[in-house]
């Protein structure tokens, strides 16, 4: 999830209770990759493709995250600031490009979105509530799949990723208003009975997405600019983890992640609307942008890339308000780069 303007810790207060939310096992490693402006790649520009909110009058502002397809095909977009009565989740028919809404609630904070492989549903991360919960594939049927502490303290979940089996990894944004870093990425059972932590002492983990191979976790920080990569063992415990790549955005700072078929990260940015693609070994191969005469749009934070496929939806969001925009990945997209 980015923050809009100027902040990331405060911008998002306006709506109710939200409050916003050391990295690897070593601060630099001989494997690490520093990108710099000679490993820019070559732009890709993105297209608009429509827009589907204005800023709300009750929040002052609009916050697209988490586009993920369903298997009916249609594209599901939740958008974080969407004030009660207004859709919190809505379903994009990407062939008529039409628009409806999904669920509206007075609670939840929603921030990611993702089907679980498991059962279906369409699971939402709520920010403001320490909570996961669950709808039904075309909507409706509220479930609340996890709720509560994590090892004595409550999440502030942002994203989220299904392992192959349905158990479910989050990045949890805890500290993020002290400007501490008390962030985690966490592990819940696909039963949502057990929780565990699997990394701790993190600076504002907002992205999180498994590798193409369910080997292991690539996740960033937000308040850090880093990618980490953490790897997994059989049970879905900590391995190993080091900080991969780190990402010189200037005022840019890293948002949600997806991956594609070829390994490839696509990493969000939040003060930029664009996003910078790496390869699995950090490699700066591409900037995804949107064209110059587009005003008034200040981050793009997530991406859906069509299962099987390379046509990729692109979260922007700013004052001129919500859009999808859409470009040719570099490979094929999956589950790793579906959602979350």
């Amino acid at each position: 999830m980015q923050r809009h303007s100027a902040r990331p810790l405060a911008a998002l207060a306006t709506i109710g209770t939200l409050v916003l939310t050391g990295c690897g096992t070593q601060s630099a490693n001989p494997g690490e990759r520093t990108a710099t402006s000679a490993d820019a790649g070559r732009t890709i520009r993105a297209q608009e493709f429509m827009r589907l909110t204005q800023v709300h009058d009750e929040t002052g502002m609009t916050l697209l995250e988490g586009p993920t397809f369903g298997e009916d095909g249609g594209l599901f977009v939740v958008d974080v600031t969407a004030p009660e009565g207004e859709p919190k989740v809505m379903r994009v028919d990407v062939g008529k490009k039409t628009l409806r809404a999904v669920h509206t609630d007075g609670r939840g904070t929603y921030t990611s979105a993702q089907f679980s492989p498991y059962d279906g549903r369409l699971y939402l991360s709520d920010f403001s509530h320490g909570e996961i919960v669950s709808l039904a594939p075309g909507g409706g049927d509220k479930r609340t799949f996890f709720s509560g502490e994590v090892d004595g303290a409550r999440m502030n979940p942002d994203d989220i990723a299904f392992d192959g089996a349905g158990n479910l990894y989050v990045s949890d944004s805890r500290g993020m208003s002290e400007g501490e870093a008390h962030g985690r990425v966490v592990r819940i059972s696909r039963d949502g009975t057990e929780a565990r932590v699997l990394a701790q002492d993190l600076a504002a983990p907002n992205g999180i997405s498994f590798d193409q191979d369910y080997q292991g976790l690539w996740f960033s920080e937000l308040t850090e600019d880093r990618i980490s990569y953490l790897r997994l063992d059989g049970e879905g415990k900590a391995a190993s983890r080091h900080t991969a790549i780190r990402v010189n955005g200037g005022i840019a700072q890293t948002d949600s992640i997806a991956v594609d078929a070829d390994g490839n990260l696509y990493q969000g940015l939040h003060g930029r609307a664009a996003m910078a693609v790496y390869d699995r070994y950090g490699a700066r191969l591409a900037t995804i942008e949107v064209p110059s005469r587009a005003k008034g749009l200040e981050s793009a934070t997530n991406v859906a890339i069509t299962p099987g496929g390379t046509k990729a939806y692109m979260t922007v969001s700013g004052p001129a308000g919500g859009y999808l925009y859409t470009f040719d990945a570099l490979a094929e997209g999956i589950r790793q780069s579906n959602g979350g």
